[in-house]
């Protein structure tokens, strides 16, 4: 048995109950990176051989959305230091920074879907430069002459191909293994409506689910009194609205304020989760140039952009391409009508073709991931088979009081 004492396990040898023989530090730097460890944990955190511990990077603006959803889960939890001194068998994150202060075998995952979107420019008096792909940058890849990630898990090719060409020495240890959370979201398309009927939709209502990345350019940036109006528009004639805001904007702006902002009226979704249940669940999405709009798209749901700025999207790339391809609401008009007609006219078929530039290994994360963990952590797979489960049904967030439970 490894000593746990000095590898990084919950205390000595003789207070565990179990007898593992890897120790995995799951690495949270912020609540988006959170959410998508969440899919890539339960391929191997139910294994007794193996005990998972949590830490969260002070490096981070958003370090603090990952602390309060680590203390959530009932975990181990190690402060930065402590997992800094011990040796892991295998550390696990879904973003960058500090993680080559780590002693142990580095897997990176994606948090998002794609490099599609361009950093935001730094403010100042100097000239303009060119702006960093988020997702490929190499900041955080190279330390001192030397690869951090022991493998960096991409979900397409195509991405793999843009890494060799920014960080040729990266490209070797990049590996394509399909998109966890695509393939969740496509195992809770049969559960439609146990998703439905958690969402609050009655029989023969339509659903129509808003979705806003962050920054000054998002939906809610540009036109933050939108999901209110779609609900306030559409009520009268049968259509009910939920809202999944990303959590970068809960970790700036606090999810109190965030709720007191958008109201009871528009359905807000928790930070942690629920949107992979609203595309299954909806008839409709509105959305903009972020990740769950462009998830939407490739399981085949109608699609209304209500903001697209294209001066922030790498231009040829998936993202870029779906701003070109999909119906742009005009909020100068009636709001219904435009649904009604995105609904219609939709093209269901449409959705393969987005999901082809998503991920290069469609239905198979769960098994490509699995495989390189314990690879990584030179142990022999489980015999079950590795499978993408579909979420659970969503759960209702606190009201603003704490009084009740509403959506």
């Amino acid at each position: 048995m490894n000593d746990i004492r000095q590898r990084g396990g919950p205390g000595p040898d003789f207070q565990a109950t179990w007898r593992t023989d890897r120790t995995v530090l799951a690495v949270v730097h912020h609540l988006t990176a959170a959410t998508r460890l969440a899919d890539v944990l339960p391929l191997f955190e139910s294994d007794p051989r193996v005990q998972v511990v949590f830490t969260v990077p002070p490096f981070s603006r958003a370090a603090r959305s990952g602390a309060a959803y680590v203390d959530r889960l009932g975990a181990v939890v190690l402060d930065w230091e402590r997992a800094t001194s011990r040796r892991f068998d295998l550390a696990v994150a879904a973003s960058l920074g500090g993680l080559e202060q780590l002693d142990a075998p580095v897997l990176t995952v994606e948090h998002g879907a794609g490099p599609g979107k361009l950093r935001a420019r730094h403010g100042g008096d100097g000239p303009e430069a060119p702006r960093e792909v988020i997702g490929s940058s190499p900041s955080g890849l190279v330390f001192q002459g030397r690869v951090v990630p022991a493998m960096i898990g991409v979900p397409h090719h195509r991405q793999r191909a843009v890494l060799a060409r920014l960080v040729p020495q990266a490209a070797e240890v990049a590996h394509v293994v399909g998109d966890p959370t695509f393939d969740r979201v496509l195992a809770g398309l049969p559960e439609r409506e146990g998703y439905r009927r958690a969402l609050g939709v009655a029989e023969g209502q339509t659903l129509v689910f808003v979705s806003s990345t962050w920054w000054s350019h998002s939906l809610l940036g540009r036109m933050p009194d939108l999901p209110g109006r779609l609900a306030a528009e559409l009520a009268p004639h049968g259509v009910r609205v939920v809202t999944a805001v990303h959590p970068g904007v809960h970790a700036v702006h606090g999810h109190r304020q965030v709720r007191a902002w958008m109201g009871d009226a528009v359905g807000l979704l928790p930070p942690e989760g629920g949107w992979h249940a609203a595309i299954a669940a909806c008839d409709v999405v509105v959305g903009d140039h972020g990740s769950v709009t462009y998830y939407a798209a490739a399981a085949g749901r109608p699609v209304l952009l209500a903001q697209f700025p294209h001066e922030d999207v790498v231009p040829a790339s998936h993202t870029d391409l779906l701003g070109r391809a999909v119906p742009r609401l005009d909020t100068g008009r009636a709001l219904l009508p435009q649904v009604r007609a995105c609904a219609r006219e939709h093209v269901p078929e449409r959705g393969e073709w987005f999901a082809s530039m998503l991920t290069s290994a469609p239905g198979e994360a769960a098994r490509l991931l699995r495989e390189a963990i314990y690879r990584l952590m030179d142990l022999s797979e489980p015999e079950r088979p590795a499978v993408a489960p579909p979420v659970p049904l969503p759960v209702p967030s606190p009201s603003l009081l704490g009084l009740e439970q509403r959506w």
